[in-house]
C-alpha cells in the first residue's frame, strides 16, 4: 500500500505529526467550551408586551392577536406560533424553520414591532425582543443578605453595583434580581387635604411633571471662554420635592407638603426571598448558548472578590447554586471510565499478545486516535460534554482493532521468514481493504444519527461524530504511525529458543495453554451439539 511505502521512507515525518497531535490537543481541551450537554440551538424568537391594568382576555384580544397576524405577513421562515395572554403581559414564541437566519428573523421582529405600535392600546410601551436557545441556563445563583441593610438596598445594590459588573464577564446573561423590593421614590396623596385645597391627584401629577426637569441651555461664551449652562429644576433630595408648589390661587400658593408626602418608597413586592429565614435578594447567572459553564463560573469567582470592595462591608454574598460541580463530576465521571477501559483494553492485549512492544504501539495508537477526534470536534464547533467524551469513551474498545490486526499480521509474516521491511509491507497491505471495511461498517451504524431533528440531533450528532471521527483517525494511524513504529521497535532480534523465559512470556504461554483447551472444549461441545440436533 502506497501510503504504508511512504510512512517506511518517511518515518520521522510521522512521528512528528503524532507529537504535533500530543502538543495541540491541550491548546484545543482549553480553549473547547465544557459543559453537560451539548448547545441545543433551537430558533426561537420571544416577545414580551407589558400593558398593566389590562385584563387577560383585553390583552388576548388587542395585542397578541393583532401582533400573531402581523407577523405571519412580515416574518420569514416561521414553522409556528406560541403565545400566551396573561393579565397585563403577553408573551408570543416565534418558532422558525431549522435553516432560518435568526439575526434577520430578529431584524423583521423588531422592525414589525415598531411599526406595530399604532395598532396597539394608547400609551403602550415597544415589547421586549429576546432571543431563545435551550442552552442558556442558570448555572449560578447568588443569594445577598445582611442584618442592617433593608431589602430595599439590597435590591438597588444587586440591580446598580452588582449586575453591571458580572455581565461583562464573557457568555454570562444576568436578570433582574428575585426578590427584594424595588426602589422607588413614591407621593402618598392625602386626600382629605385635596379636597380641602379643591385639588384632584392629576393637578399633583401635573405638577411634578412640569416642575421636575432637566433641560438642555446651551453655552454661553464670555470672552475667550465658552461656559456650558444648566437648567435644573429637578430638586436633590426628597425634602426639595416636598417643596414643589402644585397651585397658586388669591395670592396662596399650595406646596406638593400640604396635599401629599414623599417618601424613599417601593413598588408592590411580588415575590419573596428568604435566605436562613431571612428576606434577601437572589441573584441568577445565565450561561449564553456556546459558552463554557467552568469558563462563567471561574470568571464569576475570580470577580466577585473585586465586585464586593465597591459594595457595602455589612451586605454578604453567598453563592447557593453553582452548575460547575454538576459539570465537573460528569466530566470527571466520563474520563475516569474511558481511562479504566484503555487500561483493561492494554492488560488484555498484553496478555493475549505476550509482547509488551506490540502493546505499546497499540496503547499510543488509541490516545492518539482520541485525540485527534477530539481536535476534529473542535474544528467542527462541538463542545467538550458528555455525549462527545461518552462517544470517546465507547470508541475505547473498538479503536484497538486496526492497529491489533495490522501488528498481528505483521508477526505472522515475520514468523513465515520474511524480512521486517517485506512483513510491514505485505503485513500491511493485505489488510488494508478489509480494515478500511471494518472501519466504515462501524462508522455507517452512527449515521443515521445524523439523520435525527430537534432536540434528539442536538443531543447525539456529536456523540456520533466522536465515534466516526475516532475510528478514521485510528484507520490512518494503523496505515501510517503503526508500520513507522513496528519498524523502530520490533527490529531487535528474535528471542533465543533456549533461553529462559522471563515472567511475561512464562504468563503468556500459560494463558495461552489454558485458552486453547477452552477452546478445544467448546469446540467439541458445539460440534457434538450440532451432530445430535442434524440427527434429529
Amino acid at each position: 500500500m502506497w501510503i504504508v511505502q511512504v510512512a517506511l521512507r518517511r518515518p520521522y515525518t510521522f512521528l512528528v505529526m503524532a507529537l504535533l497531535i500530543f502538543l495541540a490537543t491541550p491548546l484545543v481541551l482549553f480553549k473547547m467550551p465544557t459543559d453537560i450537554f451539548p448547545e441545543i440551538n433551537i430558533p426561537v424568537i420571544s416577545i414580551v408586551w407589558n400593558y398593566g391594568g389590562l385584563s387577560a382576555q383585553e390583552i388576548g384580544s388587542r395585542i397578541t392577536a393583532v401582533n400573531e397576524r402581523s407577523l405571519t405577513t412580515t416574518v420569514n421562515d416561521i414553522e409556528h406560533i406560541e403565545s400566551q395572554s396573561l393579565a397585563g403581559i403577553a408573551v408570543i414564541k416565534i418558532f422558525f424553520q431549522p435553516n432560518a437566519n435568526i439575526p434577520t428573523a430578529i431584524a423583521q421582529v423588531v422592525a414589525q414591532e415598531q411599526s406595530i405600535l399604532r395598532q396597539m392600546p394608547p400609551g403602550v410601551l415597544p415589547p421586549l425582543v429576546i432571543k431563545y436557545s435551550a442552552s442558556s441556563i442558570r448555572v449560578l445563583q447568588l443569594g445577598l443578605s445582611s442584618a442592617t441593610m433593608t431589602e430595599q438596598a439590597m435590591f438597588d445594590t444587586a440591580l446598580n453595583f452588582l449586575r453591571p459588573r458580572l455581565v461583562t464577564i464573557p457568555g454570562v446573561a444576568v436578570p433582574l434580581p428575585y426578590g427584594g423590593k424595588q426602589r422607588v421614590i413614591s407621593v402618598d396623596l392625602d386626600t382629605n387635604a385635596l379636597l380641602a385645597k379643591g385639588l384632584t391627584p392629576t393637578d399633583v401629577v401635573a405638577a411634578v411633571n412640569t416642575q421636575n426637569l432637566v433641560l438642555p441651555s446651551g453655552t454661553a461664551k464670555i470672552g475667550s471662554t465658552e461656559y456650558v449652562l444648566a437648567t435644573n429644576g429637578s430638586p436633590d433630595t426628597i425634602a426639595g420635592l416636598n417643596s414643589i408648589p402644585v397651585t397658586t390661587r388669591n395670592g396662596a400658593t399650595t406646596y406638593l407638603s400640604e396635599v401629599a408626602h414623599v417618601r424613599d418608597g417601593f413598588s408592590p413586592q411580588t415575590n419573596i426571598v428568604r435566605q436562613n429565614g431571612e428576606r434577601g435578594v437572589l441573584v441568577s447567572v445565565i450561561k449564553n448558548g456556546g459558552s463554557s459553564t467552568l469558563d462563567i463560573v471561574g470568571g464569576i469567582f475570580a470577580q466577585l472578590p473585586v465586585v464586593s470592595q465597591i459594595l457595602p462591608k455589612e451586605l454578604k454574598i453567598t453563592p447557593l447554586f453553582d452548575q460547575s460541580g454538576f459539570v465537573r463530576a460528569a466530566i470527571s465521571g466520563v474520563v475516569r471510565e474511558a481511562l479504566i477501559a484503555a487500561a483493561l483494553t492494554a492488560a488484555l492485549i498484553l496478555l493475549f499478545l505476550g509482547n509488551w512492544r506490540s502493546t505499546c504501539i497499540i496503547a499510543v495508537s488509541i490516545p492518539l486516535s482520541i485525540l485527534s477526534s477530539i481536535i476534529a470536534l473542535y474544528i467542527t464547533g462541538e463542545t467538550l460534554n458528555i455525549m462527545t467524551l461518552g462517544g470517546l469513551a465507547l470508541a475505547v474498545g473498538i479503536l484497538v482493532d486496526d492497529a491489533t490486526v495490522t501488528i498481528e499480521n505483521i508477526e505472522r509474516h515475520l514468523h513465515l521468514g520474511s524480512d521486517l521491511h517485506k512483513a510491514i509491507l505485505d503485513g500491511a497491505g493485505e489488510i488494508a481493504v478489509p480494515a478500511l471495511v471494518s472501519t466504515l461498517c462501524i462508522c455507517i451504524v452512527f449515521v443515521p444519527m445524523f439523520f435525527l431533528s430537534g432536540v434528539a440531533r442536538y443531543l447525539f450528532a456529536p456523540l456520533a461524530e466522536a465515534v466516526v471521527f475516532a475510528m478514521l483517525a485510528s484507520y490512518v494511524l494503523s496505515r501510517t504511525l503503526v508500520p513507522t513504529l513496528v519498524m523502530l521497535m520490533m527490529g531487535h532480534k528474535a528471542p533465543d529458543p533456549g533461553a529462559r523465559p522471563n515472567l511475561l512470556q512464562r504468563l503468556n504461554r500459560a494463558f495461552d495453554t489454558r485458552f486453547e483447551k477452552l477452546r478445544a472444549g467448546y469446540t467439541a461441545v458445539l460440534g457434538w451439539y450440532l451432530l445430535e440436533r442434524s440427527l434429529a
